[in-house]
């Protein structure tokens, strides 16, 4: 069937924002957690950018491959079969990805980077059951005041910045940096409201 009897999906994420969000617009849906041993190919959510691949190609394959990644340990196992609903977020400065940083000295660099300038971020959010897939791709623009090294140091002494694209969260302590958006609010935080719930409609899910 290509549309969902159901109104319950699965968010293949473990991102308390996204649960928010979904929340927020009244979505029924259960967290499905993929342990990484259980995916077929491990390769499919590897995180790291191909050559020459822009931002918008990249969160684009993530998504999708998180979606194809999820429905396959869905069907390998005894549950229902709700449509899956995956995103990925990424944080674009200057044509560079800035990924999730790794370590104190890679925040600060993230921060600085960031510092009095306009970046990209670009949420991919995609659904999929079993013979549906559709995906959509939102793109907001961020900018940051000027910030001194003691404002860098203080920020990167939290536990904020490390699990996070671009080392920073808006709905956050990084808050009080940010000059200007343009976009989506809910896009930088990691799920798109208006697209996802596009999406879902798409998908035969009624939206409250």
């Amino acid at each position: 069937m290509s549309h969902s009897d159901t109104q319950m999906i699965y968010l293949a994420s473990k991102s308390p924002r996204r649960q928010e969000l979904l929340n927020q617009i009244g979505i029924q849906f259960t967290v499905l957690d993929v342990p990484a041993q259980d995916t077929a190919n491990s390769d499919m959510v590897d995180e790291t950018v191909l050559t020459n691949e822009n931002a918008a190609d990249y969160v684009n394959r993530l998504s999708r491959n998180k979606a194809d990644c999820a429905w396959q340990f869905l069907i390998s196992r005894d549950v229902a079969k709700y449509p899956v609903l995956t995103a990925d977020t990424t944080v674009v400065l200057d044509n560079l990805i800035l990924g999730k940083p790794q370590d104190r000295e890679e925040a600060c660099e993230m921060m600085k980077r960031l510092s009095g300038k306009t970046h990209q971020v670009l949420t991919s959010v995609a659904i999929k059951n079993d013979e549906f897939f559709s995906q959509a791709l939102q793109t907001s623009c961020v900018t940051f005041a000027k910030l001194t090294s003691e404002m860098i140091e203080a920020y990167i002494d939290t536990s904020e910045p490390y699990d996070k694209a671009g080392g920073y969260g808006i709905q956050g302590l990084a808050g009080k940096f940010i000059k200007h958006i343009e976009g989506s609010y809910s896009g930088i935080m990691g799920l798109p409201l208006y697209e996802t719930s596009e999406l879902l409609k798409k998908a035969g899910i009624a939206i409250p």
